[in-house]
C-alpha cells in the first residue's frame, strides 16, 4: 500500500528509535509464552498484550535479541508490500490509540466494530484498541446489512470503522443505530461526509500513549457465532483468555519460533483469524505474514507460497483441496516446513496428496469461537488420519454420552470440555446477554460448559477423538 509507506515516510519512520518515548508497561513480569504451562498456573493479575507483549518484543528488537524479520508483512500481490518491525507497530498502533480514545472519543470498556478485509490497518486499529482497554468486534466484510445492523444494536458500539466500499450501507443503517457515535473510514485519500478519516488522524496523532492498565479478566474482543442454531451470540474474550491462552497453541502445535513468518487464510471476522495471525505468532516474536486478496485465489495463493519465505501456512481443508486442484508439483515452496488445518475435518486424500506434492503432512487442530485450540497434533507426533490429536494444554477434552457419562475407547459420543473444580485458560468469559431491566450487557456463562461440540469418538492409539459431525451438549 503506496499511502501507507508514504505515511511511515512522513512520520519519520527512518528516525523511530529516537521518537518513541519508553513507556510502562502493565505492571506485568516478562511472561515467557514458550513456558506456557508455568505461565497458566501463575496468570498475572494485570495483562496488556500490546504493552506486555509487543512492546517487548519491540524492546529485544532494538536490543539485537530478534531476527531480523518483520513483525507484520502485508502484500497486495499488485507490487505494494507492507513491513513493520515490532518497533514500527508499536510506534503507529499508540498514534492509533490516540485516535481511538481522542478522534473517537472511546473509553476502556467501549466498543468499536472493525469491519475491514485484510489491510494492514486491522492490525494497527486492533492493536490500538488493546492499548486503549476497547473492546473491538472484528466483522467479516461479507456480511449483509441485516447482519451488520445485527450486529450493531446488539453490541450497542459506539463506533464502526470500515472502508469506501461499505461505508454507504453504514449510512443507510446509522438511523436505527442509536448508540452509533463515530463512523470511520479507511480510505486512500477519499473524504466522506459524517466520517472522520483514519489515515488523516493517524497522521496528526502523537505517540504518546500509556497504556491502560486492563485486568487479565477484562473483556479485549468480541466474536458474534455464525448463528448455525439460532441468532449469532457475542462470545466475549477476555485480555487474558486469548492474550495469553493461545501460548500452548502457537508454542505445541504452530511450533513457532521467533524466525518464523507465519500465514493463516482466514477472514478477519473469525477467530480462526487471531488465531493464526495475531495472538500466538506475536506472543513468540514471529512475522505475521498476509496476502491482499479480498477473495480466496488457489494459484495466488501457491505463487505467494513459492516467492516469499513462509515456513508456516494454515487454512481450512477446503482451501488445500482447491490448491490441490491445480499441479502442485510445479511449485517449489523452499522455506514452507508446517501446514495446519481446521475448521472442519481433514480427509485421507488431502492429506496423502498434499505429502505426496509437497513432503509436508497436514497436522490438524480443533477449537471454536468460545475456546482457543482444544485438541491438536504437536510437531513431534505421527499424523493419524481422522484423528485431531490429544487435548491441548490446560485442556482436559472427553468424549461423553447423552448423559455426560465419559466414554470408552471406540465410543462415539460428544466432544466434552472439563471446567471443575478449576476452569481452564482459554475459555470465552461468557455469553453476553442483557440484564432485565439494565442498559448494560452482563457475561453469562452456564455452569457446566455448554458450546457447539462436535460428534466424535475415541481413538484407543493415540487418544484422540475423531470428528463425525456437530452437536450441542455440556459436561
Amino acid at each position: 500500500m503506496k499511502h501507507l509507506s508514504r505515511l511511515l515516510k512522513s512520520l519519520s519512520a527512518s528516525k523511530l528509535p529516537y521518537r518513541i518515548k519508553s513507556q510502562p508497561c502493565s505492571g506485568s513480569p516478562d511472561l515467557d509464552f514458550s513456558d506456557y504451562e508455568a505461565l497458566y498456573k501463575n496468570v498475572p493479575e494485570h495483562f496488556n498484550f500490546a504493552s506486555d507483549v509487543l512492546d517487548k518484543w519491540s524492546q529485544k528488537e532494538k536490543d539485537g535479541k530478534r531476527p531480523s524479520n518483520p513483525a507484520l508483512w502485508w502484500v497486495s500481490g499488485k507490487g505494494e508490500e507492507v513491513r513493520w518491525s515490532f518497533e514500527e507497530l508499536a510506534f503507529l498502533s499508540k498514534k492509533s490509540a490516540n485516535v481511538l480514545s481522542t478522534a473517537c472519543n472511546l473509553q476502556k470498556g467501549d466498543r468499536i466494530i472493525i469491519l475491514l478485509p485484510r489491510v494492514p490497518e486491522w492490525w494497527l486499529i486492533s492493536v490500538g484498541c488493546i492499548r486503549a482497554g476497547v473492546t473491538f468486534i472484528p466483522a467479516m466484510t461479507l456480511l449483509t446489512a441485516k447482519d451488520i445492523l445485527y450486529r450493531l444494536q446488539k453490541s450497542r458500539a459506539k463506533c464502526i470503522v470500515t472502508n469506501d466500499a461499505l461505508a454507504p450501507l453504514i449510512d443507510s443503517l446509522a438511523s436505527d443505530c442509536q448508540f452509533l457515535k463515530t463512523r470511520m473510514l479507511v480510505s486512500k485519500g477519499t473524504h466522506r461526509e459524517g466520517w472522520l478519516n483514519f489515515h488523516d488522524l493517524l497522521k496528526a496523532a502523537g505517540d504518546d500513549h500509556q497504556p491502560v492498565k486492563t485486568r487479565s479478566e477484562d473483556p479485549m474482543i468480541i466474536y458474534f457465532t455464525s448463528g448455525t442454531t439460532g441468532y449469532p451470540k457475542m462470545v466475549e474474550h477476555s485480555c487474558s483468555s486469548l492474550g495469553i491462552g493461545l501460548a500452548s497453541t502457537g508454542r505445541n502445535w504452530m511450533d513457532l519460533k521467533a524466525s518464523d513468518l507465519m500465514w493463516g487464510f482466514s477472514d478477519p471476522g473469525w477467530i480462526k483469524f487471531a488465531f493464526s495471525n495475531l495472538y500466538p505468532t506475536w506472543m513468540l516474536g514471529a512475522c505475521v505474514f498476509q496476502h491482499g486478496m479480498f477473495q480466496f485465489e488457489p494459484t495466488t495463493v501457491l505463487n505467494t507460497l513459492s516467492k516469499y519465505p513462509v515456513t508456516i501456512f494454515c487454512g481450512t481443508p477446503t482451501i488445500f483441496r482447491m490448491l490441490l486442484q491445480h499441479d502442485v508439483s510445479r511449485y517449489q515452496f523452499k522455506s514452507l516446513k508446517r501446514c495446519l488445518s481446521g475448521g472442519e475435518p481433514t480427509n485421507l486424500e488431502v492429506i496423502e496428496q498434499w505429502k505426496a506434492h509437497t513432503g509436508i503432512v497436514i497436522s490438524e487442530g480443533y477449537g471454536q469461537t468460545e475456546t482457543t485450540i482444544l485438541c491438536s497434533t504437536p510437531k513431534d507426533m505421527k499424523v493419524k488420519p481422522g484423528f485431531i490429536g490429544p487435548s491441548s494444554h490446560p485442556f482436559d477434552v472427553q468424549i461423553i454420552d447423552e448423559h455426560c457419562n465419559r466414554l470408552p475407547p471406540g465410543e462415539e459420543g460428544d466432544i466434552a470440555v472439563k471446567i471443575k473444580p478449576k476452569r481452564p485458560l482459554g475459555l470465552f468469559s461468557g455469553y453476553l446477554v442483557r440484564s432485565i431491566g439494565a442498559n448494560s450487557l452482563r457475561p453469562w456463562a452456564p455452569t457446566n460448559f455448554s458450546a457447539k461440540a462436535m460428534h466424535a469418538a475415541w481413538n484407543p492409539r493415540p487418544q484422540a477423538p475423531t470428528v463425525a459431525g456437530p452437536s450441542w451438549h455440556s459436561w
